[in-house]
């Protein structure tokens, strides 16, 4: 058979490799990143067991836990602020594990197959967040449990309400754990963002109040990322209105750390 008459065969669509639907998002995927996640116990330990301490640790103080805060009191307010934490760090440490796989040259054999980097990221992502959403319902249980905090009468839907938006603002940081674990050496990415997370902590006023601070790094703290999330998730239980600054804060840095996740990626798997 000639050479022309190869190239005038006609190509069945069989033989036409086609792109995946959602660039290769699919359940069985997803199901095998949280499987790989929770077999982390560490990891998962570590997500689930610190914030709830922490909760014990200042949500119970008698001296100012059943003062009022908005439409709850003062130990409900930290049990957000604590949820909150648990999440980012749960969300940033399972996007973090990405780096282990670059180590192993598991996300260079990606490039082989038909699963794009945002396709990818999206799945990593989503992983994440199942850890997040594991932290918060470990800290929410564990103040329903002891007792302290409390909802005014007719707003106890902010036992629910709350959260859910403590969970869908952790996917910022989600993003920003594989963006590190992506820019990052596998020995050195765990060290680095454990500094950092606490010190985006204390800078969103998770931990200290900005009232207390300088008014220079009042100003400052506008611009970390955990302030438009912090602002965000305790709005419901303070009342007033929601500032566009605050969403404007966590979309941007979800755009910056999602976009440096995919990036990252890229340049990571270009080799093959």
């Amino acid at each position: 058979m000639s050479a022309s008459t190869v190239r005038s065969m006609p190509v069945s669509d069989a033989d036409v490799k086609r792109p995946p639907n959602l660039g290769g998002i699919n359940l069985t995927v997803l199901g095998l990143e949280i499987r790989r996640l929770l077999r982390n116990r560490r990891t998962v330990i570590f997500a689930l067991v610190i914030p709830a301490v922490f909760f014990l640790l200042f949500g119970l103080n008698k001296a100012y836990a059943h003062d009022n805060a908005g439409h709850g009191n003062v130990s409900a307010f930290i049990m957000g602020s604590m949820a909150l934490y648990g999440a980012v760090l749960a969300t940033t440490s399972g996007g973090a594990m990405v780096s282990i796989e670059r180590a192993a040259g598991w996300s260079r054999q990606l490039r082989l197959t038909p699963l794009s980097p945002i396709a990818y990221i999206t799945i990593k992502m989503l992983t994440a967040m199942v850890l997040g959403a594991a932290a918060v319902v470990a800290v929410y249980i564990v103040g329903k449990l002891s007792g302290v905090p409390a909802m005014n009468p007719g707003y106890t839907w902010l036992w629910f309400v709350t959260p859910l938006c403590v969970w869908v603002g952790s996917l910022v940081f989600a993003a920003f754990g594989l963006f590190m674990g992506y820019l990052l050496p596998t020995e050195n990415v765990m060290q680095f963002l454990g500094i950092a997370l606490m010190l985006f902590a204390f800078g969103g006023g998770l931990f200290i109040p900005l009232s207390s601070y300088p008014h220079v790094l009042q100003t400052l703290a506008k611009f970390t990322p955990l302030y438009g999330l912090n602002k965000l998730v305790h709005a419901p239980q303070l009342g007033g209105n929601v500032h566009m600054t605050w969403v404007l804060n966590a979309v941007a840095w979800l755009v910056i750390f999602a976009g440096g996740a995919i990036w990252r990626f890229r340049k990571d798997t270009a080799r093959v």
